[in-house]
């Protein structure tokens, strides 16, 4: 039985020891020149961090600010290097979509004065209820929300999801009334939107006994409980 080989590597050499079983200098020279090195294993592990980064940060930061969120979570890396790895991942940001109104204000139907001057302070249920239409962006195309809060319980008593914006108003209005059977003199707070001053929405309201109150135009604070609910699925959409 042959002795195994041994090799003593000095810089720029290979000496073989012992008997030789035919070894092939040459296959270890490939094995030393392939391997990855330092530099290109340290690209490796940051390309984690920063597709993790990218997809945490929703796809939304370009190199500069996607260097500060590495940053703060104790990953240093310079703006070069990570411009170069970003676009061998072929990492790109989402572009925002178009902005979609939902709220026509410039119509000629009757508009009613604002009840609650921004005092959202209720003392029970069904006192108050605010609702607004929003959007998100979807895969599909646009989401229409519409909804209903009691601003007392901060529960949303009303809603309706849809692809258009037509006839989206009714339905988060049936849905509270039905489900919370609410006493006469409620306040019912919206914006001026065509949705809201629409004949069919008005007639509702007095049939059930709802005072109509609306904000002013073009002040979202007037409904602040409603836009704030708003704030987290946009966010997560």
């Amino acid at each position: 039985m042959k002795r195994c080989v041994g090799y003593l590597v000095y810089p720029g050499a290979v000496i073989t020891t012992g008997y030789s079983m035919n070894p092939q200098r040459s296959g270890y020279y490939d094995r030393v020149q392939h391997a990855p090195s330092d530099r290109k294993q340290s690209d490796e592990r940051l390309k984690l961090e920063i597709k993790v980064a990218h997809i945490r940060t929703r796809e939304t930061y370009g190199t500069r600010r996607l260097q500060t969120e590495l940053e703060d979570n104790g990953i240093i890396v310079g703006r070069d290097r990570l411009a170069r790895l970003r676009k061998e991942l072929r990492l790109h940001c989402k572009q925002k979509r178009k902005f979609r109104a939902t709220t026509n204000s410039d119509h000629n139907l009757p508009v009613t004065p604002n009840l609650l001057n921004q005092n959202f302070t209720p003392t029970a249920p069904n006192q108050v209820w605010v609702a607004d239409i929003t959007y998100v962006a979807t895969r599909e195309g646009w989401l229409y929300l519409a909804g209903v809060k009691d601003v007392y319980t901060c529960e949303i008593v009303g809603y309706a999801m849809q692809m258009v914006v037509s006839a989206i108003a009714s339905t988060p209005q049936f849905m509270a009334l039905r489900s919370q059977r609410p006493p006469a003199g409620l306040i019912h707070h919206s914006d001026r939107g065509s949705q809201y001053c629409a004949y069919d929405y008005r007639v509702i309201q007095e049939q059930f006994g709802l005072k109509t109150s609306m904000s002013r135009k073009g002040n979202c604070y007037d409904n602040a409980p409603m836009e704030s609910f708003w704030g987290t699925p946009k966010n997560e959409a």
